[in-house]
């Protein structure tokens, strides 16, 4: 039988951060990890729509235990006070859920002068990460799930030398290429849990073709041309629901059989139930996990480091 958000296990106890709760498949996976008894933690930007959301999750789940907390991941002094507003209350986290974004955006860059698509979708997630892996590796078996599209197979490989795309921007390939950072990051923290020892897991998702605001929104923002008008229709009218799309993203992050370094998606790339996934496009692919790990502590300035992290107090 197909896996379910029925199948979620138990998780009383447990604490788990979810960014971009306020709507789509982050308030989705929200709503599924309260039912199940998690305290959730819905790192969101605006909010207007947070407040919504905690209002739509309480009437849904009366007994649940939930927090808001700004986060805004374009700008690294918010991911940086989100971090400490999160290790400030909790001592452990158990799940971390990477699931914000933004797509097909014209031109622009973050308060921190990056490239906005790579800096939302990619960037602030890694510092997000970074600043939560004591808390994470004080859990008994942490998962972090990081979200990605089918986009990234549409991707160019990253360039150090031009990361923010000053030599030429494109929305779509903007896109692709920060899906791809998405998978490589969850690849690589993998890697690097297994390397130090730990028990904590990095999984990776892609919804398929779900139908939340995220293709609206890129056509009203105005980058995304005649394929986002597109996408948005066909969507629309043949598009999984957010209740079916997060199921990749739920069962990554519960699933008791899951494994780190799995990919879970539709069984029929756009449509279908939550399975694992093979990793496609192997080929030079430890050499772009060390590129983007270089590129990220480079720009940032935060290093991403589980042995150091695993000893922190």
């Amino acid at each position: 039988m197909s896996w379910t958000e029925r199948d979620i296990p138990d998780l009383t106890g447990r604490t788990a951060v979810v960014t971009g709760a306020n709507g789509g498949l982050g308030l989705q996976t929200a709503l599924a990890l309260a039912g199940a008894g998690a305290h959730v933690v819905m790192a969101s930007r605006d909010p207007e729509k947070s407040a919504a959301a905690e209002v739509r999750l309480r009437a849904s789940h009366p007994s649940a235990s939930v927090e808001v907390v700004p986060l805004d991941l374009g700008d690294l002094s918010s991911v940086a006070a989100a971090a400490r507003s999160v290790l400030a209350r909790h001592e452990r986290v158990d799940l971390l859920v990477n699931n914000a974004g933004v797509m097909a955006m014209p031109q622009r860059t973050t308060a921190d002068g990056f490239e906005m698509q790579f800096g939302v979708n990619h960037l602030g997630h890694w510092a997000l990460t970074a600043h939560l892996l004591p808390a994470l590796l004080r859990a008994p078996a942490a998962r972090v799930v990081t979200v990605t599209s089918t986009a990234r197979h549409r991707a160019r490989r990253l360039d150090p030398a031009d990361v923010h795309l000053e030599r030429g921007y494109g929305a779509w390939s903007a896109y692709a290429r920060s899906k791809m950072a998405n998978l490589h990051f969850g690849l690589g923290l993998q890697q690097r849990f297994a390397a130090a020892g730990t028990r904590a897991a990095s999984l990776v998702a892609h919804p398929g073709l779900t139908n939340t605001d995220l293709q609206a929104r890129a056509v009203r923002e105005g980058g995304a041309g005649w394929v986002g008008a597109f996408f948005e229709v066909m969507t629309a009218r043949s598009g999984m629901s957010p209740f079916e799309g997060v199921r990749p993203h739920l069962r990554a992050a519960t699933d008791p059989r899951a494994r780190g370094g799995e990919l879970y998606a539709p069984r029929y790339g756009s449509h279908g139930p939550a399975v694992p996934r093979p990793i496609l496009r192997r080929r030079g692919l430890q050499e772009q996990i060390d590129v983007l790990w270089q590129v990220s502590e480079r720009e940032t300035g935060i290093p991403l480091d589980v042995a150091i992290a695993g000893t922190s107090p």
